[in-house]
């Protein structure tokens, strides 16, 4: 019944010391020897999803990733994009100048710059170490109105960002997507990028509908999908509004959630 497996990463796929089960690996292996289509959807860069991917043997022109919270949604081997979905200069510059305001830092990806941010704060560091970049500290007033910003991100600690959130403008929420992947990481995108949005298009691509669709994730960025997919699936970690609007709620991602799913609706063990 179930031919494509959309799963986050972090806090997802990965346990608390960013790595992948042996069960995990298993289980999405023996998945896809029955071609089930299993797919990683991060709100990670490419360069910080390749490693995975190239554990899992995901690189072949039949495999897909949604990299951005599926701002960009390509082939793996050629990296041919198949969506996009980004942002530009001026929404970087409107988004940067009312987060000062609000009192947090933030980053954003360009295309050709990498990683930029207007200052490096203790989350800087953090970004590149589980991406593998590096960063440029960089004046966004100096963006041009229309280059192209794939994300921007507004980053504080846990209670300033929390703080911030309810002074964010309303209309913020209708040119944005606005999602938070972690307690220190608030994400705007372009307001038709989400990961619901990729993984559908993935699975027309596919010629499969959302009853075809499993989806697992455990925090803000994973509502869409989860709310999308046939099955959408909570991790036992995740956020409570996360579990709210699941299907089903597996283990945690410390106890093998994402292999268990696997092995019950795909594997039926």
């Amino acid at each position: 019944m179930y031919r494509l497996v959309a799963l986050d990463m972090d806090g997802t796929l990965l346990n608390s010391q960013k790595t992948i089960s042996p069960r995990t690996k298993q289980a999405i292996q023996a998945a896809r020897e029955q071609g089930v289509h299993v797919v990683l959807a991060s709100g990670r860069p490419l360069e910080g999803m390749t490693n995975y991917l190239d554990e899992l043997n995901m690189h072949s022109e039949d495999d897909y990733v949604l990299s951005y919270n599926a701002s960009l949604v390509q082939r793996v081997a050629s990296k041919t994009v198949i969506r996009k979905q980004i942002m530009t200069g001026k929404d970087a510059k409107n988004i940067a100048s009312l987060a000062h305001d609000l009192g947090t830092f933030v980053h954003a990806f360009s295309p050709v710059r990498g990683l930029i941010t207007q200052q490096a704060n203790p989350y800087t560091q953090h970004e590149c170490d589980i991406n593998g970049v590096s960063f440029t500290e960089f004046d966004f007033a100096e963006l041009s109105d229309d280059e192209e910003i794939i994300k921007v991100m507004m980053i504080a600690d846990p209670e300033v960002l929390n703080a911030a959130i309810p002074q964010l403008p309303a209309d913020l929420y209708e040119q944005y997507t606005v999602v938070q992947s972690a307690p220190f990481f608030l994400e705007l995108m372009n307001p038709n990028s989400n990961k619901g949005t990729g993984v559908a298009m993935l699975a027309d691509h596919l010629g499969l509908d959302a009853s075809q669709v499993i989806c697992m994730g455990d925090a803000g960025n994973d509502h869409h999908m989860i709310d999308y997919a046939g099955l959408g699936v909570a991790m036992g970690n995740a956020t409570d509004d996360i579990k709210a609007i699941a299907n089903f709620v597996t283990d945690t991602n410390d106890n093998d959630g994402v292999a268990k799913v696997i092995e019950q609706f795909i594997l039926n063990k």
